[in-house]
């Protein structure tokens, strides 16, 4: 058996994780590479292998950097099928299709107002391939193994980090092995999902460790929240959160009712500005039986979800005090890029950040104290106020990966970091190794490990 290491590797995006075992080859997640252009440019490059020599994809959830890939990988000449849960089914459905669409866009664009390198500028992947990626997409239910190619099984375990989010469990018959692929680790105790299941047990354990080397802030009930909004719009500003449709938007949700419901907070309009919004939030709805126990309703009733650009630019253009949410969650691209371009260069107004800025990306730079940002080919000045809420985030800190992996019953015999930068991963290895005396190992991007 050899695993081979094609993202998410030293880095937090772009999760390819290949196993090549009893003559079967398994890709586990197919995530695009965002933030620093040196990651960025690896999604132009051909793809390490022959795509037609995959069998199988394993997608563990759908956030883009974990399934954003998928379309290219059927232009360039996969055919197998796509193992996902029926939550992860519908999702990818939502993400392929707005990333393509958002690429042939940004394509275009580049190219009618000429800030672009390339003659002409081209999308990634187009609404096609993304098409018929879908079609490719095959449901399993959790705790449920099946067989995914000659001698090799898989069991889905709900990972708690998004709606469908899974660990998958590969079990290959003829080496008598198992690998458990931890995709992204969700929190204990938050709302809106469910916590992680208990992990069982494997030879080889890949986590990620994107918060290695910290905690998250205590939940403070929505205090922060609260404060920040409440003094925004008490100087007739706007809060606008940049925000993954998935995932961050619900939660975001959930903590403006709760801080309305108790009086924390001004009556001011709610916008949802993302064109994958509606749908992402319908199947939130449909599968409130995936969600915490009790959860009926997580939606204020001062929200309006806007689809349109017209709509959009007419929020754009209304000076009145409100709150934002927008895609991206890095702001790298998508509807909050329009929002930002507006609002930054005004001091009444507040950027908030609620979830993981990777290295290079533009809310890394705001997050980091800069003073001017490039949107649209233009520079734009940063004025209004910039906060981060770590609290809300749906990753697992270090104190909550340590949790995760000492409810393992039996040690395995490797744990491979993933899916984090150097410095908190590195941090989490020295943790692993000092308290649990475990095998640990970051591989490098392209490296292989025989198991």
């Amino acid at each position: 058996m050899k695993l081979t290491f094609l993202g998410a590797a030293r880095t937090v995006t772009g999760s390819k994780h290949l196993l090549d075992a009893g003559g079967v080859r398994v890709l586990v997640d197919c995530g695009m590479f965002q933030g620093l252009k040196s990651l960025r440019e690896r999604n132009w490059e051909p793809f390490p292998v022959p795509p037609r020599s995959i069998d199988v994809v394993v997608l563990t959830h759908a956030h883009l950097d974990h399934c954003g890939m998928l379309p290219r990988l059927v232009a360039q000449g996969f055919t197998g099928r796509i193992f996902c849960t029926g939550g992860t089914q519908e999702l990818a459905r939502i993400v392929m299709e707005d990333a393509a669409r958002l690429q042939e866009e940004d394509a275009e664009r580049a190219n009618r107002k000429g800030y672009t390198k390339h003659k002409p500028a081209l999308a990634l992947f187009t609404e096609n391939d993304a098409a018929r990626a879908i079609l490719q997409l095959q449901p399993v239910g959790y705790d449920r193994p099946v067989p995914i190619a000659p001698g090799v099984e898989l069991e889905f375990l709900n990972a708690g980090h998004l709606l469908g989010s899974a660990y998958a469990r590969i079990t290959v018959a003829s080496e008598g092995k198992t690998v458990l692929f931890g995709g992204d680790l969700g929190r204990h105790g938050r709302p809106v999902l469910p916590d992680p299941v208990p992990p069982p047990d494997a030879d080889v354990v890949l986590v990620e460790s994107t918060y290695g080397d910290r905690a998250h802030d205590p939940d403070d009930d929505g205090v922060k929240l609260a404060q920040i909004i409440s003094e925004t719009i008490a100087k007739k500003g706007k809060v606008v959160i940049p925000a993954f449709a998935l995932g961050r938007v619900e939660e975001l949700l959930y903590w403006v009712r709760r801080l309305e419901e108790r009086k924390a907070i001004p009556e001011v309009p709610v916008y949802v500005d993302s064109p994958m919004a509606v749908e992402v939030l319908a199947e939130y709805r449909d599968r409130l039986h995936e969600l915490d126990e009790g959860l009926r309703n997580f939606m204020t009733a001062r929200l309006r979800v806007i689809s349109t650009i017209a709509e959009s630019r007419k929020v754009q253009e209304d000076d009145r005090p409100s709150i934002i949410i927008s895609s991206s969650g890095m702001a790298t691209g998508g509807r909050v890029l329009h929002h930002l371009r507006r609002l930054l260069p005004d001091e009444r107004n507040t950027v908030l950040f609620a979830g993981y800025q990777a290295e290079g990306t533009r809310g890394r730079l705001l997050k980091d104290g800069a003073t001017m940002t490039r949107i649209h080919g233009e520079e734009v000045p940063v004025r209004a106020r910039i906060e981060t809420i770590d609290s809300i985030s749906a990753h697992a800190d270090r104190h909550e990966v340590m949790r995760w992996l000492k409810s393992f019953k039996k040690a395995p015999s490797l744990l491979c970091l993933v899916h984090g930068e150097p410095g908190p991963m590195d941090a989490l290895k020295a943790t692993v190794e000092s308290e649990l005396k475990w095998t640990v190992k970051t591989p490098g991007h392209r490296e292989s490990i025989e198991i």
